[in-house]
């Protein structure tokens, strides 16, 4: 067994003790992700796995977004996971520029109420499999990124792995086998943003763990070198071997830096829209310069969104949003009616986007009509205000359920009340 893999393995089935700031955090991950998942229920992709695995049907074991049937513990993670990015509101890590609760926790949730686990066991596996995904994503590094594969979709399905194996209870050279045959089933690419294989791409990777801890607790036999070994994952996709991703696991926790969105659309926009939310607001717009990192170039410049849900990959049209005072932490800002707006798109033309590598991948430099700006998301959020940031865009998104929402995650969490 590679290090990689004796680190992760150990890692699965840790004793988390000392991690009183992680969970925390992982619950306020947990209250976002209901809340996406529940407001995005009624979104295309979401009605649309939805009914292909009730119309399959199957034993009733875990519980859906958007329904109230049942369903088996695989099936429940690919549609909540797809519901659960559909709207893309969830949060980010830039470590790996990857989306960890709607990969992982629709995995843990599945494989939870199949076992009837505790919500306390529930929360432990969704903070071990969430570290997981953000460390792979880590090791597997930028390279992996830049040459197309989205990483919510292949880091992910190994952190959903992680957390099924650790709620079944696998043994260690079961949780190998289980995150070999991840291995071979982990995919997704970036040529699918600003269409519906996006958030698809959260719930492959929710099912893949399922689907993966479920065969290896039966027997299943897989190569466990096919994360790291020779023609292995990481070998065949770009993959950089940044073995010091694993330093300080269930020591150092990562979870800390997650991003949580506070705009409905790409999080490589935030740090742009946070910027210009700094700047007197212009009566009349001559010229607008973002200077962003160049590898957002690829995941958010669309230049001419023909939809809602491209110009949330815009940096041109949201900064024309921003500009013009439309909402753009109201999912109902991003429709096809405001990609097609003559004076936003007339307004879009003036940004100039350029890249700047000596920028973080976290933040942007604006510059309007001369005057400049710049913001950084990695600059850090007291735990008690994000709390209250987060609250309220769950109230936002749901209304009066929000607070009974978090009210069931404090208590346990309610593994009934989150879908």
């Amino acid at each position: 067994m590679s290090d990689l893999m004796k680190h992760l393995v150990e890692f699965t089935h840790c004793d988390l003790a000392q991690a009183e700031d992680a969970r925390r955090m992982m619950s306020l991950s947990l209250l976002d992700w209901a809340a996406c998942g529940r407001a995005g229920a009624a979104e295309p992709v979401s009605r649309i796995t939805r009914d292909m695995v009730l119309a399959e049907g199957g034993q009733g074991a875990a519980t859906l977004f958007g329904s109230r049937a049942c369903v088996p513990p695989r099936a429940a993670a690919l549609v909540n996971g797809a519901t659960s990015h559909a709207l893309d509101y969830d949060d980010t890590h830039f470590a790996h520029i990857g989306h960890p609760s709607v990969a992982v926790i629709p995995a843990a949730l599945a494989v939870a109420q199949d076992r009837d686990a505790s919500g306390g066991d529930f929360l432990d596996a969704c903070l071990v499999g969430f570290e997981a995904s953000i460390r792979i994503g880590t090791w597997l590094g930028r390279a992996h990124y830049q040459i197309g594969f989205h990483q919510t979709a292949t880091a992910g399905a190994f952190g959903a792995t992680v957390a099924a194996a650790r709620l079944m209870g696998l043994t260690p050279d079961q949780t190998a086998q289980a995150l070999g045959v991840a291995s071979t089933r982990a995919a997704g690419l970036k040529s699918q943003f600003g269409t519906m294989g996006k958030p698809y791409h959260a719930g492959l990777a929710a099912q893949t763990g399922v689907e993966a801890a479920t065969l290896a607790r039966a027997g299943f036999q897989s190569n466990p070198k096919g994360l790291d070994g020779p023609q292995g994952f990481g070998p065949t996709h770009a993959g950089e071997g940044n073995l010091a991703a694993l330093d300080g696991l269930n020591k150092d926790w990562w979870i800390l830096a997650i991003s949580h969105k506070f705009h409905a659309c790409c999080h490589g926009t935030h740090a742009m829209l946070e910027a210009l939310a700094s700047l007197p607001p212009p009566n009349t717009v001559d010229e607008v310069v973002v200077a962003t990192h160049p590898r957002w170039l690829t995941v958010c410049n669309i230049p001419a969104p023909a939809t809602g849900l491209e110009v949330k990959f815009s940096y041109a049209h949201v900064a024309a949003m921003a500009l013009s005072g439309v909402p753009t932490g109201a999912l109902e800002s991003f429709s096809d009616a405001v990609a097609q707006d003559p004076a936003l798109v007339a307004l879009a033309a003036k940004v100039r986007v350029e890249a700047d590598d000596a920028i973080p991948e976290t933040a942007t430099r604006v510059r309007v009509n001369g005057q400049e700006a710049a913001f950084d998301l990695d600059a850090p959020i007291p735990l008690d205000v994000r709390q209250e940031k987060l609250l309220t865009k769950a109230r936002a998104l749901l209304g009066a359920e929000a607070d009974g929402l978090w009210a069931s995650i404090k208590a346990g969490p309610d593994l009934g009340a989150l879908t």
